[in-house]
């Protein structure tokens, strides 16, 4: 299950392994991303939704022996299945995600990240134009640097990608290409529905009664963890892990945010090998 502001495509370097493992892959879009609808509704969005859409799509599919996979917002919407639905799930792997509770340190990234997507903010003010997602995924995977979105902002300069990274580009930008501002409510929403900040769309209490019911799974949770992200820190992932008896840590430490993009073949060499022990 992917965050923001990607969508299924997140995984692509993880797919093809799993399929040829044997393993029925399912890569869900949230809503407003990816090949899912693109309600242009802000007042649409809430965490909660989100919730019931994949609960729905669980259910519909019947699925059962799941694998769960989750990174960013991924990890509150995906581990509330595993929750509220366990007998469907088998093993849990959380990376680089969170889920709210009462103590939880916010970093000063994501609390910056919620500030910019304001609608005064530097993402609220110039997403999709002259701004777009593919453009700020290239920076968050280190295709670009930062300070190159400054030539964008100024309408002086496109970075210079190769045309493997260009292509990635391209493609984090196509489910939401000629959509404009409405059709970007679902990644705008993300952001802007940080419990902190929002603790009605991003559905505060209940993500707290999820954190302290999830600290009851029994089954197996691997923990993998990008060490270069500012937003969910190493730190925070080892924490987490060690709420768990049964759990396992491994820590890629140059990857990011984003580490299915970046080390996706990494990650699916550690669950294989923690799936085998």
């Amino acid at each position: 299950m992917h965050g923001m502001p990607t969508w299924s495509y997140l995984y692509r370097n993880m797919i093809p392994g799993l399929v040829a493992a044997g393993y029925r892959c399912i890569a869900a879009d949230h809503i407003g991303f990816g090949r899912s609808d693109k309600v242009v509704d802000d007042g649409w969005y809430s965490i909660a939704k989100h919730i019931k859409a994949h609960e729905d799509l669980i259910s519909q599919l019947d699925l059962r022996d799941v694998t769960l996979f989750c990174q960013d917002w991924g990890g509150p919407i995906g581990l509330a299945q595993a929750i509220d639905s366990p007998s469907r799930f088998r093993r849990l792997v959380i990376m680089n995600t969170w889920m709210h509770h009462p103590g939880y340190a916010y970093t000063p990234a994501i609390v910056q990240w919620n500030a910019q997507w304001k609608a005064d903010g530097l993402f609220g003010l110039n997403v999709p134009e002259p701004l777009s997602l593919g453009w700020l995924m290239a920076m968050a995977t280190g295709r670009i640097a930062r300070t190159d979105l400054f030539g964008i902002l100024q309408g002086t300069a496109l970075p210079q990608l190769n045309a493997a990274d260009a292509a990635v580009r391209q493609a984090y930008d196509a489910p939401f290409h000629d959509l404009g501002k409405p059709g970007h409510a679902g990644a705008r929403r993300f952001p802007l529905s940080l419990p902190f900040d929002n603790p009605v769309g991003g559905d505060a209490d209940a993500q707290a009664r999820r954190f302290e019911a999830l600290l009851g799974w029994t089954g197996p949770i691997n923990f993998i963890w990008g060490g270069k992200d500012e937003v969910f820190t190493e730190a925070w992932g080892r924490a987490w892990a060690g709420r768990f008896q049964q759990a396992t840590f491994d820590l890629l430490p140059d990857a990011g945010h984003f580490l299915q993009d970046t080390h996706g073949g990494e990650i699916l060499e550690i669950v294989q090998r923690r799936a085998a022990s």
